[in-house]
């Protein structure tokens, strides 16, 4: 905000590594990574599975996961706070059920909505980091306790939520046990890899989407693909690929990519000004990069004994 362009900063604001992360293209990468790890939760694979449309509407989804994200991100205050009270009211009248034990339980229970919040966090960090999107490990830090924000917007208490790295790294070390790459999972995997498209697109499914989900795929942790039971590369390969991804989907001009809707970073710089564009720059110091190739948080849990 500025005084020639006052406006509501939001949640974030200009300032936030969140604000100039969100903006990069291989977010895209990170949002299939965190669907895969987040179907290695039964009890949360289960609640979206039993719940919604995602196998109908796969595509519709992802777009509004996506606008939920981009809203929160760079809207304003207010609109980010009916988005979350939006998601908090559907999740409040969902339901899902143990086939085992024939338990029905709450799909907005804590544990359930901190696992979906850590893999979407550390997925979005892991695999921007690894593609090029340069951060200190302070920013990094700073990344993970801003979203203490998205946790309150969904339902959590902030107090309960990894506020930086170390924490993100106990809170997978804990929550291994309870993971199983299970049926529902299975059934995630397979669908990521071909969802459901005209068949005059699925020669460009086959050609491009595939590929994508496949590297989104290989950035998961270790441990994930021991669930999984699927080999991937090796971490130093995977991280050459995202790296390379990186760099292609930046060469698309800001300005190109902004334009998609439904335009959230356009009009946050209306509302504030143009020096409100996320530039990674502006983070303002010395860029560094991962002091392990491949390595995040996630990983680093999944190695722990």
């Amino acid at each position: 905000m500025t005084a020639d362009h006052p406006g509501d900063p939001g949640l974030f604001g200009p300032q936030s590594v969140t604000w100039q992360m969100h903006g990069d293209p291989v977010m895209w990468i990170a949002g299939i990574r965190a669907l895969y790890l987040q179907a290695l939760h039964p009890r949360a694979v289960r609640g979206v599975l039993q719940n919604s449309d995602f196998r109908r509407d796969a595509w519709g989804r992802l777009l509004r996961t996506a606008n939920f994200v981009g809203t929160a991100t760079y809207g304003t205050t207010e609109a980010a706070e009916r988005a979350g009270a939006r998601v908090r009211k559907i999740h409040d009248t969902l339901r899902a059920t143990d086939p085992d034990t024939g338990e029905a339980y709450r799909i907005d229970e804590p544990e359930l909505l901190l696992w979906v919040h850590c893999a979407e966090i550390d997925s979005y960090l892991n695999v921007l980091r690894r593609s090029g999107f340069r951060l200190t490990d302070a920013e990094a830090d700073r990344y993970v306790a801003e979203h203490l924000q998205s946790a309150r917007l969904v339902g959590l208490d902030p107090g309960t939520v990894p506020a930086d790295r170390a924490g993100l790294a106990a809170y997978f070390t804990r929550t291994r046990p309870e993971l199983a790459a299970g049926p529902e999972a299975r059934e995630v995997y397979d669908f990521l890899l071909r969802p459901p498209v005209h068949p005059l697109l699925v020669p460009a499914r086959e050609l491009l989407w595939r590929r994508v989900a496949r590297l989104a795929y290989d950035a998961l942790p270790p441990f994930a693909h021991q669930l999984y039971g699927r080999p991937a590369p090796g971490p130093v390969t995977v991280t050459l690929r995202l790296r390379a991804a990186g760099a292609l989907l930046r060469r698309v001009p800001a300005q190109v990519r902004w334009q998609l809707p439904p335009k959230h970073i356009l009009r946050a710089v209306a509302r504030l000004g143009p020096e409100a564009r996320p530039a990674p720059h502006r983070l303002g110091r010395a860029h560094a990069v991962p002091d392990v190739p491949g390595q995040s948080d996630a990983d680093r849990a999944g190695t722990a004994g």
